[in-house]
């Protein structure tokens, strides 16, 4: 069951690879290699990356391949991870350390970017329709679907735990992510999530988040 599984995730990958347009093609056995190396991963995020909100571990599943790749290599160099307040960075740095060979950063985060994307449902409490009129300073990057644009390095926010998103953005306005240098592109987010007054207005924007189609 596991091996059809894989097959099942490689074929899928190998599909969206041959409609990406100038998205590199992808090698079945790197894909095959990413699964395996995903088996370590699994402990935490799930094993179609849905996520675990008692590790700490947010919905992976279906993220872009360049997303996860360019936040496993800040994880690997220290960009992300090393603040003392991460605690959930702090578990992912040593992990990310375990890619070691050339190639399996590509692999591990084609593969994730295979997966059926998840669908969480709303934990928090919030306002939505505020929320909605906050989003509008994300919608440069983000999009007005939350689908995310790679262009403007800005990752889907759709498939991702409303804790998480909470989490993520209030580490941006603590200078908790995007405060180190080499962080150039958490240097943007940074004054984005700060321009969200106060925590119920992180949790109002979420929770509009949440509204948006998966």
């Amino acid at each position: 069951m596991q091996a059809m599984t894989r097959r099942a995730a490689v074929a899928a990958l190998l599909a969206a690879a041959s409609v990406a347009g100038p998205a590199p093609r992808v090698a079945a056995e790197d894909a095959d290699r990413g699964a395996t190396l995903f088996r370590y991963c699994t402990q935490c995020h799930g094993e179609q990356g849905e996520g675990n909100a008692l590790a700490l571990a947010p919905a992976i599943a279906g993220l872009p391949a360049w997303y996860v790749e360019r936040q496993l290599e800040h994880f690997r160099s220290g960009i992300r991870g090393r603040h003392f307040d991460d605690i959930a960075g702090m578990r992912m740095r040593p992990m990310s350390l375990t890619l070691r060979k050339e190639g399996d950063v590509a692999a591990v985060a084609a593969y994730v970017a295979s997966l059926p994307p998840a669908d969480p449902e709303p934990t928090l409490e919030g306002d939505p329709a505020r929320g909605q009129q906050l989003y509008a300073t994300c919608v440069a990057c983000h999009g007005a679907d939350g689908a995310g644009n790679q262009q403007m390095n800005a990752p889907p926010l759709t498939g991702s735990h409303d804790w998480y998103l909470e989490r993520q953005i209030q580490n941006f306005r603590q200078g908790i992510r995007g405060a180190d240098p080499a962080d150039t592109f958490g240097a943007l987010m940074r004054p984005m999530a700060m321009t969200l007054p106060d925590d119920q207005a992180v949790r109002d924007v979420v929770a509009y988040i949440m509204t948006l189609p998966r």
